[in-house]
């Protein structure tokens, strides 16, 4: 029971995110807002964060498996996919390659700071 709570409690926040899509007129993805209204829900101790614990949690662990079906369609429209090939390999590795340059850039600059905020 306490589970289905906990999905309750996502869902719930995930409607309000499509919710907000709908009234408000920016280019958003409902998910989005829903992610938004959820870290605002936690940090503002609206939402508890044991009441989502446990079912957060499980729904990382099964996140792989929500990206067979992209990747069966993916397998579908090969033959559209075909021809433009190389340049999405090449967007998706420098994009990667970027992304990681830029995330270890930030970190190192924080994990400098915090150090010479504690000397």
């Amino acid at each position: 029971m306490k589970y289905i709570k906990q999905f309750a409690v996502i869902i719930l926040v995930s409607f309000l995110g499509e919710l907000c899509h709908h009234f408000i007129p920016l280019p958003i993805p409902a998910s989005i807002y829903g992610l938004l209204l959820m870290l605002v829900g936690l940090c503002a101790k609206i939402i508890p964060y044991e009441s989502v614990k446990e079912t957060g949690h499980f729904m990382i662990e099964i996140m792989p498996l929500m990206f067979i079906p992209a990747g069966v369609g993916l397998m579908e429209a090969f033959d559209v996919l075909a021809p433009l090939l190389v340049p999405y390999i090449l967007i998706t590795v420098v994009s990667t390659v970027l992304v990681m340059a830029v995330s270890g850039r930030v970190t190192q600059r924080i994990i400098k700071g915090k150090k010479v905020d504690h000397d």
